[in-house]
């Protein structure tokens, strides 16, 4: 809200200048603006939009809300942005990736979750992942002391946790979710063709090895690619990172082909927000989510073989998941 200041209320000694009434009225005609502009692409992208459908009937592209306040320089000075979000739950059938909503008035760093690479070490120190904006398991965490690089970080398709990992942890390997990509995989096949696929994949992340996996998937490219292209390219294109894992201890390949582990251990809260609507504020919802988390984290297991963890991060060697050589041998 605007508030004429009077003339003799200026300070005498000029030490603290006051912005001069113009001066806040020209931000904030430029704010409101920068917002009605902001919320009149998103309801012109939402109605283009509003005949794509599930298969329940439900819109596919709808509001979500608010993102957080940004400051954009303008001619005006530094005026306050706070974008409507929107859930778009389409996917591209070129990548299967989730389809995203991008503005073509905010400049494109105001487009990417904030601060997610200052965040990303907070995170890892802690052992945690956050929902968010990381749908990914960070294997191998050490003990805090210090801001060692994880080994492997293992995700889906969020290209902003991507971006922040090759950013801040540049050595630290990368493993896709081998849940997520097969779904992506059948959704670029017709379901005639889902129970010979399945049996593939199967037969890739499943293998003896890295070698019998790499044998697998070109099995698989042989018998599909004439047909489905698409669907091969999901993982022929993107198979080192979909293979990353056959490079750790085999005990511990069933935690890292995949997200579920991380998926699984906020299960209970996810399944309680569903049920309530909504948190129903933020304080709420960290407090609910912090009681459900304590009650079922005694049910939580370690990952099998902890002790390879620290003999992994030291450095040993494995071939076909196996120990070969440890840290303190070498070094000898």
């Amino acid at each position: 809200m605007l508030t004429v200041v009077p003339e003799d209320s200026t300070p005498e000694n000029g030490s603290t200048a006051r912005p001069s009434l113009i001066d806040e009225i020209v931000r904030e005609g430029a704010r409101r603006m920068l917002a009605a502009a902001l919320e009149a692409e998103v309801d012109a992208y939402i109605a283009e939009l509003a005949g794509e459908r599930d298969d329940r009937g439900r819109r596919l592209v709808v509001r979500n809300g608010h993102a957080q306040p940004r400051q954009v320089m303008t001619a005006a000075g530094a005026v306050e942005a706070t974008a409507p979000r929107v859930n778009d739950r389409r996917v591209d059938a070129d990548t299967g990736e989730r389809k995203r909503f991008s503005s073509a008035i905010l400049p494109p760093w105001c487009r990417r979750s904030p601060k997610i690479a200052e965040v990303l070490p907070l995170l890892y120190l802690h052992g945690l992942s956050s929902g968010d904006f990381v749908p990914a398991l960070e294997q191998f965490l050490g003990s805090g002391a210090g801001l060692s690089a994880p080994v492997l970080a293992v995700g889906d398709g969020a290209l902003g946790f991507w971006a922040a990992l090759r950013e801040v942890f540049p050595a630290t390997a990368e493993q896709r979710c081998w849940v997520h990509r097969t779904a992506n995989v059948l959704g670029a096949l017709p379901k005639s063709a889902h129970p010979g696929a399945k049996k593939h994949l199967a037969e890739i992340y499943n293998a003896e090895d890295k070698t019998h996996a790499t044998a697998a998937a070109k099995t698989f490219a042989a018998a599909y690619e004439t047909k489905f292209p698409k669907a091969i390219a999901k993982i022929v294109d993107d198979l080192d990172m979909l293979l990353a894992f056959y490079d750790y201890p085999a005990e511990h390949w069933v935690h890292l082909r995949t997200t579920n582990p991380i998926e699984s251990t906020f299960a209970t809260v996810r399944h309680r927000t569903r049920v309530t609507q909504g948190p129903g504020s933020r304080a709420a919802g960290l407090a609910m989510a912090s009681k459900l988390i304590e009650a079922t984290q005694a049910r939580w297991r370690t990952v099998n073989a902890p002790h390879l963890v620290a003999l992994v991060r030291a450095g040993a060697v494995l071939e076909a998941g196996q120990l070969v050589e440890r840290p303190q041998a070498r070094a000898a």
